[in-house]
C-alpha cells in the first residue's frame, strides 16, 4: 500500500460538480493505493502510521489533534514508468481487490476516531487542496 499524504489547509473532492468530501479546516490529504499484496492488516497498518504521523504544527498528529483526514482511492501511486511513455497499471491492484481496502483505511482511522471525509472510489474526481508548507510525503507499508 503506498499513501501520498499532504498537510493541508484545506481540501475537497467534487464527482460530476459535486462536492462529496471536503475539509474545510486544516487537516490531512491521504492519496491511497493498493497493490496486490495487500491485506487487511496493511490496510489497518497504514490507517494507525497515517494518523499518528507528526507532520502537523508542532511535529504532532492528526491523533493528537483531532485533524480530519481526507482518503481519495488512487491507484496511479502504483504506475509504472520504466519502459515507454506509457505508464503500466499492472502493479496496482484491481478495483474488487482495492476498494475494499481503502475502505478498511477508513474504517480504521474512524476506530481511531479520527474525522475521516473520502472520495468515491473508481469515480472520475476532481480534488483540490490547498498544501500547507508545502508539506507531502510518500507513505509506504
Amino acid at each position: 500500500m503506498r499513501v501520498v499524504v499532504s498537510r493541508v489547509r484545506s481540501a475537497s473532492v467534487r464527482v460530476d460538480g459535486h462536492v462529496v468530501g471536503e475539509l474545510s479546516a486544516p487537516g490531512l490529504l491521504a492519496l491511497v493505493g493498493v497493490t496486490h499484496t495487500d491485506t487487511s492488516e496493511t490496510a489497518r497498518a497504514m490507517a494507525a502510521k497515517l494518523h499518528e504521523l507528526r507532520i502537523l504544527p508542532g511535529e504532532r498528529s492528526s491523533a493528537q489533534t483531532g485533524a480530519p483526514v481526507l482518503v481519495v482511492s488512487q491507484f496511479t501511486l502504483y504506475g509504472r514508468t520504466d519502459r515507454g511513455r506509457r505508464p503500466s497499471w499492472s502493479d496496482a491492484a484491481p478495483g474488487p481487490v482495492a476498494e475494499p481496502l481503502v475502505d478498511e483505511v477508513v474504517a480504521e482511522l474512524r476506530r481511531r476516531g479520527a474525522e475521516v471525509r473520502t472520495g468515491v472510489f473508481a469515480a472520475e474526481m476532481v480534488v483540490t487542496s490547498e498544501n500547507d508548507g508545502p508539506f507531502t510525503l510518500v507513505l509506504d507499508n
